[in-house]
């Protein structure tokens, strides 16, 4: 699940779930308009692997993790809890 941020087709902000990541990652994808197949090889994971993380697999490798999410233009930001960077947003 991730907090609303107003957007209509993704849900930025914090993330608390390997599902939340997935349906980012599928909603980007779907944004840029590029089909699974070609969204895992501009990654350099396979299709399967992409599909798996679109889903939520828990076990997803968090390395490939990275890589796909940066090949969508999507960034991963680690923050203390006390620090709340994203609260009132």
């Amino acid at each position: 699940m991730t907090e609303k941020n107003g957007a209509d087709d993704a849900d930025y902000g914090r993330v608390t779930s390997v599902a939340a990541i997935g349906r980012l990652v599928r909603n980007k994808r779907r944004q840029l308009g590029v089909l699974q197949e070609d969204a895992a090889g501009l990654s350099g994971v396979g299709t399967k692997f992409l599909s798996q993380l679109e889903n939520g697999k828990e076990t997803a490798e968090i390395g490939r993790v990275l890589q796909v999410l940066k090949s969508m233009g999507l960034e991963v930001y680690i923050y203390p809890r006390s620090a709340a960077p994203f609260k009132g947003r």
